[in-house]
């Protein structure tokens, strides 16, 4: 995949994950870890906004560079919220386990994805 498709993918998925922070926001408050500052909602609005403003940088080859930087950081900021679910989802029957458990391996490649493009330029 070349670092423009990566920065496209990306954009694509920040975009929608941003996009369901603000529509349905019930289940990103509900893994929100307790330490977080403010409220589980003030954190999932501002998470998800996050995730809009950096899809958004990805999509433009203008802002891309930064945008990947951005990406890398923000899918390590937003770790400890896939670690608080993988943890609350431990008892859940295993295609839930999965898809909790599964979310953290695949953060790595976010993050690697985003260098990947920042790096490119």
């Amino acid at each position: 995949m070349t670092p423009d498709t990566t920065a496209k993918a990306l954009a694509g998925l920040l975009l929608g994950a941003g996009a369901l922070h603000m529509l349905r926001p019930e289940p990103f408050d509900s893994i929100v870890p307790d330490w977080a500052p403010g409220t589980a909602r003030q954190a999932t609005i501002v998470s998800g906004a996050a995730e809009l403003a950096v899809g958004s940088m990805l999509a433009r080859p203008a802002t891309r560079r930064a945008g990947g930087w951005a990406t890398a950081a923000l899918m390590a900021a937003v770790f400890p919220g896939n670690i608080e679910m993988a943890r609350q989802w431990r008892h859940r029957d295993w295609p839930q386990r999965a898809i909790a458990y599964g979310r953290l391996p695949l953060q790595l490649p976010l993050i690697l994805g985003g260098l990947r493009v920042a790096r490119a330029g």
